[in-house]
């Protein structure tokens, strides 16, 4: 394992749909006049709608080179274990997209706890799909749904802090931590006796 004891599988998770069949999944690498990358509020940098997306259009599709989760941990194991920027995205058991290398804008789509937009994958493609209408100027989000791992740092959640600003904000891009089911309660009394 990588010096950052992350997995890069565990980055961004889509949504899964049933695959439509190959007519439908043109490429839609970009479209012209939807959306720009600039400075954005929440991190670095950000894309934003320059006209109205209806919800269910197909936004962009995430590209980069295709790698196994083993290819991608060699690729990063010299990141330090606090750095929370990345830009791989799973796909599978067996492959990750590495938008870091020979991506394209979708990469710079921005966390949100209350996006605009979903990730899914079609065919073995990762693509963003608006889930509500977005207006003119407002920044493109999904959630990236980061997974937990056991080997995670006590302060993960402060690598992977949120900063959306959402009402509802989880304040981390991780999913929120699972809770141990409590065991079944002890009844204080016997069914069908009164003290």
């Amino acid at each position: 394992m990588s010096q950052r004891k992350r997995k890069p599988g565990r980055g961004k998770r889509p949504a899964r749909r049933a695959a439509r069949g190959r007519n439908t999944l043109a490429a839609i690498v970009s479209r012209p006049g939807m959306m720009r990358v600039r400075r954005s509020r929440v991190h670095g940098r950000g894309v934003f709608a320059l006209r109205r997306i209806r919800k269910g259009t197909r936004i962009i599709e995430y590209l980069g080179d295709r790698v196994s989760h083993r290819q991608a941990d060699r690729r990063y194991e010299h990141k330090h274990i606090s750095d929370n920027h990345t830009f791989l995205f799973i796909v599978d058991r067996n492959v990750v997209i590495d938008g870091g290398s020979n991506g394209n804008d979708a990469r710079f789509i921005n966390h949100s706890c209350d996006p605009n937009s979903e990730s899914l994958i079609d065919d073995r493609r990762i693509f963003i799909e608006a889930i509500r209408t977005i207006q003119p100027g407002e920044e493109i989000t999904y959630d990236y749904q980061i997974g937990r791992d056991r080997a995670d740092p006590p302060n993960v959640d402060d690598i992977f802090a949120c900063r959306c600003g959402a009402q509802g904000c989880r304040g981390s891009m991780l999913w929120p931590p699972r809770h141990r089911p409590r065991g079944p309660r002890r009844a204080t009394r016997r069914a069908g006796k009164n003290p």
